[in-house]
């Protein structure tokens, strides 16, 4: 499966701390919701996605960030995986056996290109080059 997806906030700004009384607590932040209701729209009516309940998968983006500031790739991931998790992509992000991230060059407005692949993997999510079964 491949999709397209904006560009996440950070991790440091997808959660926000907050005191309720005397306690606190940690929710996701205005521009966190928006990513993920963003990625929910664009993925919305596609049809059933789930792999089997405990299927384990490969999942690999290709990040384009918006503009040439400096960014840590690990910042990224949070987000993504918990909107397609919300999306309905798969059932739980704890499947994800193999996750890949590589930098891409800037675009105007950012984005990631997605592919999720069922494991064991047949080719790599990089190159495209064939994988032996037997070492997989």
């Amino acid at each position: 499966m491949r999709l397209t997806l904006p560009y996440p906030p950070s991790v440091n700004h997808y959660w926000r701390h907050v005191t309720l009384g005397r306690r606190r607590a940690t929710l996701i932040s205005r521009e966190g919701r928006t990513f993920r209701t963003n990625a929910c729209a664009l993925l919305a009516g596609g049809g059933p996605r789930k792999p089997p309940a405990g299927g384990r998968i490969a999942l690999a983006m290709d990040a384009f960030p918006p503009d040439r500031r400096r960014r840590d790739l690990d910042n990224i991931a949070k987000p993504v995986l918990d909107a397609l998790q919300h999306a309905g992509i798969y059932e739980d992000d704890s499947q994800i056996d193999l996750l890949l991230t590589r930098r891409g060059a800037p675009t105007d407005g950012g984005q990631l290109d997605v592919r999720i692949e069922p494991l064991p993997l047949a080719r790599c999510p990089l190159c495209g080059a064939a994988i032996d079964p037997e070492t997989n």
